[in-house]
């Protein structure tokens, strides 16, 4: 036998000799580790499938088929090695050394050159032994809180498969990311992971292809240091028997360094980049190694793994030139509940937290972070033993909390621990607030002592397992889970004598204002803190912390925070969806439905997106306690959708549960009086819903006069909310507006609108899916409808021959409608003649909107004879994109010279251009011209028009209002327009320059316009180049008392930072002034009343 067929031999049968001796359950672990063993190039790693219903012999075969030659016994060492096996090692080896004296002159010269090459480089093993023994005790140190070993190995396994492709090739780029961001929430087990990472690189079961040499940097241990160089950081676990550290730094693309809890660490970041170091022998502070390394001036080819939590994602994103951001979730639902049902030895316990937790979104959710979900069910657990009801216990986040610290100050034998004092206590509360509204969570000695806690006031707290020490740091401590510091954080304010001139009361009150003025998406380390204070609100709650605590409460709080409430009640940017859910998220963990009252009354609207059962749940609770409400905006999604319906929950449970919650939402259309409008757009609802709805609707108390169904589903028909419209007496306005009725649907309308009892005036069909053959219907309802004043048909399919049916019923004397739109209904010229002689023997209608038809220069000229006609009553014309051009401007000049009523002129997106305008600005200043309001956006006019504008401006007094939006009039134009504005006739109102290519040599111009004109009262400026130096000079003026300028179209973000601070400042100096990005806001009384139908 020659020497490579001995080697072939051992391969083939010594390799099944050595698997042979391996029992059932070794050869299963064997088999495990074969799975997840990193190959080198060239080889690819067995199937599972095969791997696992593998005889001995057939997985001998299988290995020596994929790893030829002696690959397979490199292989098989390695395992046996991990699983501890020596006596097989020593075979392996023993033979792998055999054969390796027998190789050929080549590859003896082969093997020279890689002994030269790792006798350069070093092969690190005694690093990564060093990492083992470091990282290695982790596991059983870190180990889920005693969860059972298969679960824990579940979680394992996810978090090897997360590890195993955070670094892959982006299939979108093909590239493979150099910072990686693993974001998530506290406690999600971010930092186990990595150091999960560390360990299983050490043993090479992980990046061994990817990374040559991976280090660790905790930002605990970085807090503590000073200066040094970023080689001296590194050292710290590098053994000196490795060799100089130094020769490693010449190849920074096969590194990769962790830096875990970038959140903890206690650096500004505010370094400019020119400054920042590239060289890694320095010595300099911490803080700015650390900036160099995260902006990627210093080593900018090695590789970064960042761990964050959410609240400090954004400072972490400012600072990376790019990132791959992967969000650890935490347990999932089915892990969630596998959890609680193990922990509990009674399963029908289990089953009784599990129904409760279910019910409470929000303590399901917390249940994500397992230390949160072992304490929720050792609360739970020891409350049952007592036999406790935990049904109020779970009702809300606060009473489990309240539970839970209370319980800590009870040991399991009824023993009580060293309690603290009331100084103590409100120490411990400044402390975690402080940390909480700073994002800070670690402290050290020093962060104690500022807050006046002693050595022996820690261990206290240490004993009751409020607070903790991190073992592996020195004098670092910190809140057992963050909920915990969130707890107490909220526990400060109504803590007796909290409030007196030695707590820093004036820093409370500011912390207070900002604390409810705070948004999830603004302010999310808030949030959790912010609903802790409002449940502590309750009177029971205080009860209980008053006897475990031993010291007392105050309730004086409330005062502040209705105080508050009011605050935010008359604020001009509240409400929006996210604030009113949370507003009302907080308010139902107080449990306290008069607080509740107390608090909205001074909200007349709100606006609710309503995606989940809990926000029904809240909303609904809260929404029957607010009865001085006007308006009400929802949007219900996703609660009766069949997903939901058909979850893992049992759907009888979740669907008594959602109606009926739903039913008592609906009832604040009969008890609340005052409620006068009410908004379901784009909402979902199933017949069972809908039904509930309509039996509000219809209730002889609901004053309901304004309802909008946008977009809205309607599983059941028509039918029932088009007879609703012959029951409810008050409803006056109902918007359908994008809901695919079709003209089946319009028939069940107009028999509603036709009953004598029908008192709606204002209706919208816009987008409804309607055809000619719906108009006939409409017709006839037109006639014979007493009530209906205002009809939108927009965006339908109507053309001219639906157009000429309803002319008909314009015709009719017993038509009492005063708006119609026809926006976008396929018309032209044709049209136009049914319309113009409808116009004239019709003297009710005023308003017409006739926008994105294609009327051209015919149509266009039939309505303007039209206008000349004594009978026309028309105040209001809307002719936007109705495709004409200059062409007709002369006709309209002389329609307008002999009209007198109408006020209102759009003839926006058309191809005026400047010679149009110069004949229209003949009329505009005549003294006999009526139009207040004139829109002439996107005309295609320059600056060579606005002399005849300056003039028209001057010598009309009627003019209000002027929209040049969308023109090329530019500084030169701008600077006519504002000589004109300045002069003591102009009564322009409101002004709109968007996008009109205007720089910053026009603001000095609009500022002393701004100065002198004491009319101009709103102003469009949006997406011009006004630049900072612009800014500043608008910003002079509208600081001034000079200045009566109530709203400025300007979009803040657009500007750079300094300009950003200019406007914030006139913003608090002027607060009579509203700058908005939309500036149009539609009102039904002035020119924009087709846009708000």
């Amino acid at each position: 036998m020659t020497d490579s067929s001995s080697s072939s031999f051992f391969s083939e049968f010594g390799l099944l000799l050595c698997l042979e001796e391996l029992n059932k359950e070794e050869l299963y672990k064997f088999k495990f580790l074969l799975k997840n063993e990193t190959m080198e190039p060239g080889y690819c790693v067995i199937p599972w499938a095969e791997v696992k219903k593998a005889k001995r012999e057939d997985l001998a075969n299988l290995m020596n088929k994929h790893y030829p030659g002696e690959q397979a016994l490199h292989v098989a060492l390695k395992i046996f090695d991990k699983m501890n096996l020596k006596d097989l090692c020593e075979r392996v080896k023993a033979e792998i050394t055999r054969t390796a004296h027998t190789v050929g002159p080549e590859d003896t010269r082969a093997g020279e050159v890689q002994g030269d090459q790792e006798a350069v480089l070093g092969d690190g093993t005694e690093y990564r032994i060093q990492i083992q023994e470091q990282f290695g005790p982790m596991r059983d140190k870190k180990c889920l809180l005693g969860e059972p070993k298969d679960f824990h190995h579940e979680i394992a396994e996810e978090g090897r498969e997360l590890l195993e492709h955070l670094f892959d090739v982006d299939v979108n780029t093909g590239e493979r990311p150099q910072t990686v961001v693993l974001q998530g929430a506290a406690g999600v087990g971010k930092t186990t992971l990595v150091r999960k990472a560390m360990l299983d690189w050490s043993q090479g079961n992980l990046y061994q292809q990817k990374f040559t040499y991976i280090f660790y940097f905790n930002a605990r241990e970085i807090n503590q240091w000073r200066e040094r160089s970023f080689v001296q950081m590194i050292s710290k676990d590098w053994p000196s028997t490795e060799g100089p550290i130094e020769r490693i730094m010449s190849q920074p693309n096969s590194l990769l360094f962790i830096i875990d809890s970038f959140d903890e660490l206690n650096f500004a970041f505010e370094e400019p980049e020119f400054a920042l170091c590239e060289d890694w022998t320095q010595v300099h502070p911490v803080s700015f190694l650390m900036s160099s390394l995260l902006r990627k001036v210093m080593l900018p080819e090695s590789s970064l793994l960042v761990t964050t939590r959410l609240t400090a994602c954004k400072k972490l994103k400012s600072l990376l030139k790019s990132q791959r951001s992967v969000e650890l979730l935490g347990m999932s639902e089915d892990a969630r509940e596998e959890y609680i049902y193990q922990f509990f030895e009674d399963k029908k316990w289990a089953l009784q937290v599990l129904s409760l937790l279910r019910n409470n979104e929000m303590l399901f959710s917390m249940c994500k972070v397992p230390l949160v979900c072992r304490a929720i069910c050792t609360c739970l657990e020891e409350q049952m033993e007592k036999g406790g009801d935990i049904t109020l216990i779970c009702k809300t986040t606060t009473a489990l909390f309240t539970c839970y610290v209370s319980g800590l100050f009870t040991q399991v034998d009824g023993s009580c621990p060293s309690l603290p004092n009331q100084t103590q206590l409100r120490s411990l509360c400044h402390l975690a607030a402080k940390g909480v509204c700073t994002m800070t969570h670690v402290f050290y000695r020093e962060n104690l002592r500022k807050h006046g806690l002693t050595k022996s006031d820690v261990s206290v707290f240490l004993a009751m397992n409020i607070l903790q020490k991190d073992t592996d740091y020195e004098n670092c401590y910190e809140f057992t889970h963050l909920h915990i510091q969130e707890f107490f954080a909220a526990l400060l304010y109504i803590l007796k004598d909290s409030w007196g001139p030695t707590d820093h009361s004036s820093q409370s009150f500011a912390d207070l204002k900002l604390l409810l003025e705070s948004t999830s998406y603004k302010d999310p380390h808030l949030t959790q803190m912010k609903c802790f204070l409002f449940g502590l609100l309750n009177e029971d709650r205080v009860k209980q912390l008053e006897e475990t605590f031993n010291c007392k409460m105050s309730l004086e709080i409330k005062e502040k925070i209705l105080q508050g409430m009011e605050v935010l009640g008359n604020s001009d940017c509240f409400p929006s969806q996210l604030g009113c859910l949370e507003l009302f998220h907080c308010l139902f963990e107080t449990q306290d439905e008069e607080f509740i009252r107390q608090a909205m009354r001074y909200f007349q609207k709100v606006v609710i997106n309503i995606c989940g059962k809990i926000h029904l749940l809240v909303s609904a609770f809260c929404l029957k306690r607010c009865q001085c409400l006007r308006t009400i905006k929802l949007c219900v999604t996703e609660v009766f959708e069949k997903k939901m319906l058909n979850s893992s929950r049992p759907a009888e449970s979740w669907q008594r549960d959602a109606y009926y919650c739903w039913q008592d939402l609906c009832s604040v259309l009969h008890t609340n009086e005052h409620l006068k409008e009410l908004d379901l757009c784009h909402s979902n609802l199933d017949e069972l819903a809908v039904k509930t709805f309509y039996q509000e609707l219809r209730h002889p108390y609901c004053k309901l006069q304004k309802l909008l169904l946008r977009f809205f589903s309607f599983p059941d028909g028509y039918w029932n909310i088009a007879s609703s419209l012959t029951h409810n007496q008050h409803l006056r306005h109902l918007d359908l507006k994008g809901s695919d009725i079709g003209d089946s649907g319009v028939k069940s309308f107009c028999e509603a609108l036709r009953h004598p009892d029908c008192k709606l005036q204002n209706l919208s069909l816009e987008s409804c899916n309607l055809t000619t053959l719906c108009c006939l219907n409409i017709t006839n309802t037109l006639i014979r409808s007493q009530s209906l004043l205002f009809l939108n048909l927009s965006t339908n399919n109507l053309l001219d021959d639906g157009v000429e049916l309803l002319c008909e019923a314009l015709k009719h004397p017993k038509c009492h409608l005063e708006r119609l739109s026809l926006e976008s209904c396929g018309l032209t010229a044709v049209g136009c003649k049914d319309l113009s002689s409808a116009l004239i023997s019709n003297e009710r209608l005023t308003h017409l909107c006739l926008a994105d038809n294609a009327l051209g220069d015919g149509g266009v000229k039939l309505m303007s004879d039209v206008l000349k006609h004594p009978q026309c009553t028309l105040q209001s014309l809307v002719l936007r994109r109705c495709h004409f051009t200059s062409v007709i401007s002369e006709h309209l000049s002389s329609s307008l010279l002999s009209n007198k009523s109408l006020t209102h002129l759009d003839l926006g997106s058309n191809w005026l251009q400047d010679d149009g305008v110069k004949l229209l600005c003949d009329v505009f200043r005549h003294p006999s011209c009526n139009l207040q309001d004139l829109e002439l956006m996107g005309c295609v006019l320059t600056s060579a028009c606005c002399l005849d504008l300056a003039s028209a401006i001057v010598n009309n007094p009627n003019l209000r209002s002027l929209d040049l939006g969308n023109n090329d009039l530019q500084d030169d134009g701008v600077k006519i327009l504002c000589e004109a504005l300045r002069h003591p006739n102009c009564n322009i109102q409101r002004l709109g320059l968007e996008y009109c290519g205007l720089t910053s040599l026009c603001c000095q111009d609009l500022s002393s316009t701004l100065s002198s004109n004491q009319r101009l009262i709103k102003m469009n400026l949006t997406q011009n180049t006004l630049g900072c130096e612009g800014i500043r000079k608008l910003c002079e003026v509208l600081r001034s008392t000079q200045c009566k300028l109530q709203v400025l179209g300007l979009y803040k973000e657009a500007f750079d930072e300094e300009a950003q601070k200019l406007l914030e400042a006139v913003g608090v100096s002027n607060p009579r002034l509203v700058m908005k990005h939309d500036f149009n806001d539609h009102n039904e009384e002035d020119g924009s009343w087709w846009q708000c139908f």
